[in-house]
C-alpha cells in the first residue's frame, strides 16, 4: 500500500507531466491533404422587424420567442404586414357552406376556424407564416360575404359591409385571397380563441383579427371549393 502526503502527489504529477525542457520546439509543416468537407452555413436572416410602423412576419414572431422581445408583440394589438399565401376555403366542408342563420347539421363536424396565413415572401408557403383568425366566426359568415361582395366592384357602402355581430367585426372587403398584400391588426400571441375553439402556433403566433387594409389585390376573388 503507497501513501502519498498532501505535498508529494502534486508535486509527482508536475514532474510527470513536464516532460523535457531541454527539447527544442520543432514547427510541423502545415496540412498538405486534402480538404474537409464543412456544410454551408445558413444564410443570415436579413428580413427587418419592422417595415415602417407595421411588424414583417420574421420579425413579429421573432419577438414572440424572445424572452426580451415578447411583451412588445404581445401586451396590445399590433399591425402586421404582409402577402397572404394561404387560405382555408378550400377545407370548408360542403354542410358548412350556407347562408348564416341557418344551422349546420349534427353530421356536419371537424369544421375548421376560417383563415388565412400571411408571410414576408408572396408565394412562400414553406417559409414562416401567421395565422391570420376572427375575421369571420364561420364559413355561413363567409358565404354571405362572398354573396355580398360578389356584386361589388369598387368600396363598398356601409350598408353592403357584411359584420359579424357575434365578434363585432367587418368581414373584409375584398375577402382575404392569396396573392394580396395586406396590413393586419389583431392581438398577436401563441395562441387565439374564437367561439370555443383554439389554435396555437408556438414557433410563428396567431393573430386574431381586428381590421385588415388591402395593399393590393389578390389576381383572383376568394371562392368555396363548392359552387354557391
Amino acid at each position: 500500500m503507497h501513501v502519498f502526503s498532501r505535498g508529494v502527489f502534486p508535486l509527482l504529477l508536475l514532474v510527470a507531466c513536464s516532460g523535457n525542457a531541454d527539447e527544442p520546439y520543432k514547427a510541423q509543416p502545415a496540412w498538405s491533404g486534402a480538404k474537409p468537407s464543412l456544410p454551408t452555413p445558413p444564410p443570415i436572416a436579413s428580413t427587418p422587424i419592422k417595415t415602417g410602423d407595421s411588424f414583417t412576419v420574421g420579425g413579429a414572431s421573432h419577438h414572440l420567442r424572445s424572452l426580451v422581445h415578447e411583451k412588445e408583440v404581445t401586451a396590445a394589438p399590433i399591425t402586421i404586414a404582409g402577402y397572404i399565401v394561404e387560405t382555408n376555403y378550400a377545407k370548408a366542408p360542403d354542410c358548412a357552406v350556407h347562408p348564416s342563420g341557418k344551422g349546420d347539421p349534427p353530421s356536419c363536424t371537424d369544421i375548421p376556424i376560417p383563415s388565412f396565413w400571411i408571410a414576408d415572401i408572396k408565394g412562400d408557403t414553406k417559409g414562416p407564416k401567421i395565422q391570420v383568425i376572427g375575421w369571420a366566426r364561420n364559413f355561413a359568415m363567409v358565404y354571405d360575404a362572398m354573396k355580398a361582395y360578389g356584386a361589388v366592384k369598387d368600396t363598398p357602402s356601409e350598408r353592403e359591409l357584411v359584420r359579424d355581430n357575434q365578434l363585432n367585426v367587418v368581414v373584409p372587403f375584398p375577402l382575404p385571397s392569396v396573392g394580396a398584400k395586406v396590413k393586419v391588426t389583431g392581438k398577436y400571441g401563441v395562441s387565439g380563441r374564437l367561439t370555443g375553439d383554439m389554435v396555437a402556433n408556438p414557433m410563428f403566433g396567431v393573430l386574431t383579427f381586428q381590421k385588415l387594409e388591402t395593399v393590393e389585390t389578390a389576381p383572383d376573388r376568394a371562392v368555396f371549393a363548392k359552387k354557391i
